[in-house]
C-alpha cells in the first residue's frame, strides 16, 4: 500500500470484545491515481487526484453514523473536499451517501470506471472556452466530423469478441491442437 501511495483508515469499537482487541467496525481506502477524465466540456485532462478505492461499514452499524464519522476523519487528514475525490466504481449506497452527507448529486460523465463530480475542476485554472465562431473556423479541418449519437456504442465487456466463448476452430489440425491441450491441462 505504501508503493502506491495507499491509505487505509480503519474505524474499530474498542470495547466490542472483552479481551480489549475490539472489533472493525469498516474501513475506508483512498490512495492517489493517474487518471484521464473528461470535464463539462468533454475534454481530456490528466490528473492525479486522491480517489476513494474502497469503503465499507458492517451492514449490521450502517445507519448508525460511523460512516460519516470516518469519512469526515478522512477528509480531514487528507485535506480535500468532498467535491475534489474521485470515486472508483461508487455502490448505489455511496452515492446516496455522498448526497445526503455532502450535496454530491451532478456527476461529470466519465468512460472509465470512476465517478467525479460537478465542482472536480473548479479548483483547476482552465482557459476559457473559445467562442463558437473561432472554434469553427480553427478546427473546422483539424478535426473529423462528429458521430451521431445511435453510431457510438457503450462500451460494454460482453460485446467483446476476445471475451466471448470460442466456437470450434476452422480446420481439423487447430480442432486436434485446442482438444490436446484440453487433455494436457486435464492430467
Amino acid at each position: 500500500m505504501q508503493s502506491n501511495r495507499h491509505v487505509m483508515y480503519v474505524l474499530k469499537d474498542t470495547l466490542a470484545r472483552p479481551a480489549g482487541k475490539g472489533a472493525i467496525i469498516g474501513f475506508l481506502k483512498v490512495g492517489y491515481k493517474k487518471l484521464f477524465v473528461l470535464d463539462d466540456r468533454e475534454a481530456h485532462n490528466e490528473v492525479e487526484p486522491l480517489c476513494i478505492l474502497d469503503f465499507y461499514i458492517h451492514e449490521s452499524l450502517q445507519r448508525h453514523g460511523h460512516g460519516r464519522e470516518l469519512f469526515h476523519y478522512m477528509l480531514q487528514k487528507e485535506r480535500v473536499e468532498p467535491h475534489q475525490l474521485a470515486i472508483d466504481r461508487p455502490s448505489q449506497k455511496l452515492l446516496k451517501f455522498l448526497n445526503k452527507h455532502y450535496n454530491l448529486e451532478t456527476t461529470v460523465p466519465q468512460v472509465n470506471n470512476f465517478v467525479i463530480f460537478e465542482g472536480f475542476f473548479a479548483h483547476q485554472h482552465r482557459p476559457p472556452a473559445p467562442s463558437l465562431r473561432a472554434s469553427r473556423h480553427s478546427r473546422a479541418a483539424a478535426l473529423p466530423p462528429k458521430r451521431a449519437e445511435g453510431d457510438i456504442k457503450p462500451y460494454s465487456s460482453s460485446d467483446r469478441e476476445f471475451l466471448k466463448p470460442p466456437g470450434l476452430p476452422p480446420s481439423p489440425f487447430l480442432f486436434l491442437i485446442a482438444n490436446f491441450f484440453s487433455i494436457v491441462t486435464l492430467v
